[in-house]
């Protein structure tokens, strides 16, 4: 039995080194994806939700899921009342499953930390959870999220707390800052990640708004 399959998805994905290992890490769990974050308790997707509407209104202001995975955010979004969501992903994989959900009006596959298929300012917001954490998407990311974000909007996203300063996080904030392309908002208290399992993986939300 090799080291890979000892270990489980969540620890596969986590354990990734390099772009392609994650990619295929996802790839390998996608159809499982749902039903094991589940058993553990993955509360992110649902949770995000509620600073979405503490600060975007609803309605048919365009809304991005980066990092959107299967889409588990989307129908609770379009329950909420926002009309237009759309998605990317790195893993088509992933992408096909949030494509049989029927909550986003566009799904593309995309990667954080390059060049984003929209012109500025197309979002009144991006939402993103989970994706900000060990072995994912980089803190310069966030550079494209905000371009692609309107003045007035919002960015509103969780962080690992293991990667909050080692990551470069706090360094990005404060260039953003900075620059006059965003303002602070709100910064929660640490909150697990995982109702069931996992009870060290800790996040913290953000929000911001683009200037």
């Amino acid at each position: 039995m090799t080291q890979e399959s000892e270990q489980s998805p969540l620890e596969q994905v986590y354990g990734a080194s390099s772009a392609e290992e994650l990619a295929e890490a996802y790839a390998r769990w996608s159809s499982e994806y749902d039903r094991e974050t589940a058993a553990l308790g993955y509360c992110l997707p649902f949770m995000i939700t509620a600073w979405v509407s503490r600060y975007v209104p609803k309605g048919k202001a365009a809304l991005l899921d980066a990092g959107c995975g299967t889409g588990l955010t989307g129908p609770y979004l379009r329950a909420l009342g926002y009309e237009t969501l759309e998605g990317l992903d790195f893993s088509e994989e992933m992408l096909a499953i949030a494509r049989q959900r029927n909550a986003y009006a566009e799904l593309k596959q995309a990667t954080l930390g390059e060049t984003l298929p929209w012109s500025d300012g197309h979002f009144t917001a991006f939402l993103a959870t989970g994706i900000f954490t060990e072995g994912h998407a980089p803190a310069s990311g966030l550079d494209e999220l905000a371009r692609v974000t309107k003045p007035g909007g919002h960015a509103i996203f969780t962080v690992r707390d293991t990667v909050l300063e080692q990551g470069g996080f706090r360094d990005v904030f404060e260039w953003l800052e900075k620059a006059e392309r965003w303002k602070p908002v709100e910064e929660s208290q640490l909150f697990r990640a995982f109702s069931v399992a996992e009870p060290e993986v800790l996040v913290k939300a953000f929000v911001f708004e683009i200037l």
